[in-house]
């Protein structure tokens, strides 16, 4: 098992460049089901979840070639319609699949995905929105089942609460449905914009994504098609915390600005200085920033994967603050591993009260998720001394050469083998 070695208290500058977004490039992925012909994709991250889709495709049938950051997939015919728990367990975004193959293939078994910790991110408002849709569902050793004599139907969907793997997963089932469909309560992130893009160049008729109402007019079939995947607004931001945890003076370069606007608000208000442009974000923090209370929101609001980054940065502010988690629970588990460095925080609830203190000391940590592993990274970035991070498998599900990019920016780290 990895662990990442940093040594602390040393200030990032530089340029950095953003991947693509994970987040819009699994559901692309997952959507190549949905047609013949070759998608050609661009700016795809390497990184671990990637990689899994890509097996998973492969072992439906489809045909997957990849270099680097550039992907062409062809699925022409399907060799199984079932998802192992195998290729899934280690990523919830699996799921997505289901969409697609019961609307094109009128049958799906899959496995009831894995991931992060983070709490409970339950699939039963997917399976109500299809059953909606006309398939049958049933839910078996630990599979899900799903059947639809026919092509599914479109249907009038309403979440009660947003989702924004619900929102992509019967968006994309409903491209091949009969009929019209809409999403109510949709979720608004830029990924799933992203995704309705993509599907529009094959062929797919959609409006509103970006919006909390997405209308989707089924069509026969899709063709193969181009697409470049948006920048990573959470890589964005963790090397913003970077630059301004450090007191440094970082330029993160292709990125999107306006998918960031809600954690931008926040480094402005703590203090940091902000140079924005069409592609770039130049952050320099000169000295400690200021302390500011956030609440993590569905988007447009304050992003629940920047919560713990932003913990990191908090716990050295001046003054005390608050950070409200809404999205998922039993999303502080990193708190315990940043007190081990000399965080001042206390939990109540969904609330975490940090009072910053002057500066963190190096320990070894231990990550419990992907957005926790930046979260202690970050601020091993800022502490005295040594820090060690284990567990950064869950790192690599998401981010694509953090420990190479922050090396570049002057950050001292290093990955070293563990001995079991």
């Amino acid at each position: 098992m990895e662990s990442m070695v940093i040594q602390g208290e040393q200030r990032l500058s530089g340029s950095v460049r953003i991947g693509g977004a994970k987040n819009s490039a699994l559901p692309i992925m997952a959507s190549t089901l949905l047609g013949k012909g070759s998608c050609r994709l661009t700016n795809v991250p390497q990184v671990m979840d990637v990689s899994t889709m890509a097996r998973l495709l492969t072992h439906l049938g489809a045909t997957v070639e990849s270099d680097e950051d550039r992907f062409s997939i062809s699925v022409n015919e399907i060799s199984s319609c079932r998802a192992p728990y195998e290729l899934v367990k280690t990523m919830r975004a699996s799921v997505m699949v289901l969409g697609p193959l019961v609307a094109r293939y009128g049958e799906a078994v899959v496995a009831l995905p894995g991931g992060c910790a983070i709490g409970a991110r339950p699939i039963n408002l997917h399976l109500a929105a299809l059953e909606r849709m006309g398939a049958e569902i049933t839910i078996e050793h630990g599979n899900v089942h799903a059947r639809a004599k026919g092509r599914l139907r479109g249907a009038r969907i309403y979440f009660d609460v947003s989702t924004v793997t619900g929102t992509e997963n019967i968006m994309m089932a409903a491209c091949l449905a009969e009929g019209t469909t809409v999403i109510e309560n949709a979720a608004r992130e830029p990924e799933i914009a992203d995704v309705a893009q993509f599907l529009i160049k094959r062929g797919a008729r959609i409006a509103g994504a970006g919006t909390d109402v997405i209308t989707i007019e089924g069509v026969a079939a899709l063709r193969g098609a181009d697409h470049q995947i948006i920048p990573d607004r959470i890589e964005t931001g963790t090397y913003l915390v970077a630059g301004a945890i450090t007191k440094g003076d970082v330029t993160v370069a292709h990125c999107r600005p306006e998918h960031s606007e809600g954690l931008l608000a926040k480094l402005s208000e703590a203090g940091a200085d902000l140079a924005i442009e069409k592609e770039t974000i130049r952050i320099r923090a000169t000295q400690r920033l200021r302390s500011v209370d956030l609440k993590t929101l569905p988007y447009p609001g304050f992003p629940t994967d920047m919560q713990a980054q932003v913990m990191a940065l908090m716990a050295i502010a001046h003054g005390p603050s608050m950070i409200t988690e809404t999205v998922f629970e039993s999303r502080f588990i990193h708190v315990l591993e940043l007190q081990r460095m000399g965080a001042d925080i206390r939990i109540d609830g969904n609330h975490a009260v940090i009072t910053g203190v002057e500066r963190l000391s190096g320990a070894p940590v231990m990550a419990s998720d992907l957005r926790a592993s930046a979260c202690l990274i970050l601020a091993g970035l800022a502490a005295e001394g040594e820090t060690r991070v284990a567990r950064v498998y869950h790192l690599d599900r998401g981010y694509e050469r953090l420990d190479t990019k922050l090396a570049g920016l002057g950050a001292r780290i290093s990955r070293t083998k563990e001995r079991p």
